[in-house]
């Protein structure tokens, strides 16, 4: 399985210039979802990890940023320079550099880095029968979405081999001793990239796209379990970005986690490309139907918004964890250990201490590794600082 993997990793990055895992799972068409049950026991119930946590943890969204040499690694790679075990040591010493910096940082619940994705979603196309690549309505001038690679279906779309997440996950925990987490994409953020036209495959129907990938989100999430993950983190941005109805993507977002039995965790912003945000950067409008998911926690991003909509949670009520955005990934501004600090006792006012948890804003792919690795530890520095400021240090 490892060589086969690795053999695809290469040839897809260089023939579609995206990379590529594999776990065996499939997807299947169909509009409505399965009856759904609880995604599993209650906070109270579940921790993250048998390992003991400080009050109001660290952890990451999910990607690292890449090195300079990684880069040159990956050009390397596309032009067809490196072989099978080339590519595999590459794609592993990338890994093993984003944990490292993780722990380095303090950082409580780590992350593989994402290092073997590109762009955040287009290396799972390639994993996807039934579609044909369309080129970018732009190639000039600064990237941007209207550059990003897009696909038509000339059929309905399958996920044979799987998204995999698996095969990432069991790397990672090879490579740490610390609490870790495992992060999968939603059925809205999968479709994306995917153009839609009266009379394909879909009849121009995005919901229909976007649930024939529940299936196999749903086998990927089983088998993680499987593997051992207590933690996963499902991305799903495009919720807010996409149009269309919430009602039904939460119905998806609980179809994904039926029968999926650890601690599940949904992750909303408004878009990430090269810190450029799509959608309008607001939760508000999205509530009270997302207290509908089947979630044990609600990751959001608040820095980049100068803390807006933090107070909305004495509204709402807080019924589950909420993991707050309080390091901007999209600004070179460092902040200082005071900065976060005074970010979480805002959170504080209005979200229980056993309930918090301090994360960066998003993932940190469109920033250069050194500005990652900075931002963790100035993280690290002010939940620190505010653990010590609201009487939790110990």
């Amino acid at each position: 399985m490892p060589g086969r993997i690795d053999e695809e990793q290469g040839s897809l990055f260089r023939s579609q210039g995206v990379r590529s895992l594999a776990v065996h799972v499939r997807s299947g068409g169909g509009r409505r979802g399965p009856a759904l049950r609880s995604a599993g026991a209650s906070d109270k119930q579940q921790r993250v990890t048998a390992a003991p946590l400080p009050p109001i943890p660290t952890h990451v969204m999910g990607s690292h940023g890449f090195p300079g040499w990684f880069w040159t690694a990956l050009d390397r790679i596309k032009a067809g320079d490196y072989g099978q075990t080339d590519t595999r040591e590459t794609f592993d010493d990338a890994t093993q550099l984003a944990i490292r910096d993780q722990e380095r940082a303090g950082i409580d619940i780590v992350c593989d880095g994402e290092m073997r994705r590109f762009f955040f979603v287009q290396t799972f196309y390639s994993r996807m029968d039934g579609l044909d690549p369309v080129e970018p309505l732009r190639k000039t001038g600064l990237y941007a979405y209207d550059s990003a690679p897009r696909y038509r279906p000339r059929q309905r779309i399958t996920v044979p081999r799987g998204l995999g997440v698996v095969e990432e996950f069991q790397y990672l925990k090879t490579q740490t001793d610390k609490p870790v987490k495992a992060t999968c994409p939603g059925p809205v953020t999968l479709s994306i990239h995917v153009q839609l036209r009266p009379g394909d495959a879909y009849g121009n129907d995005r919901l229909a796209l976007c649930w024939d990938f529940v299936p196999a989100i749903n086998a990927e999430l089983r088998a993680l379990v499987d593997a051992g993950a207590d933690y996963i983190q499902i991305d799903e941005p495009s919720a807010a970005i996409v149009p269309g109805q919430l009602g039904e993507y939460v119905k998806m977002f609980n179809a994904c986690v039926e029968g999926v039995r650890t601690r599940i965790a949904y992750h909303v912003c408004f878009g990430n490309l090269l810190s450029r945000p799509r959608g309008k950067r607001s939760y508000r409008w999205m509530f009270p139907a997302l207290l509908e998911t089947r979630c044990q926690q609600f990751v959001f991003e608040y820095a980049n918004r100068e803390m807006a909509e933090i107070e909305h949670w004495k509204e709402i009520g807080v019924d589950r964890d909420v993991a707050c955005g309080v390091v901007d990934v999209k600004s070179f501004y460092m902040e200082s250990p005071e900065d976060v600090a005074e970010r979480l006792e805002l959170c504080a006012k209005f979200i229980p201490i056993e309930r918090l948890s301090a994360v960066p804003d998003c993932g940190f792919f469109p920033v250069p590794r050194w500005v990652a690795f900075e931002k963790l530890k100035r993280l690290v520095a002010g939940t620190r600082l505010a653990r010590q400021r609201l009487g939790l240090a110990r």
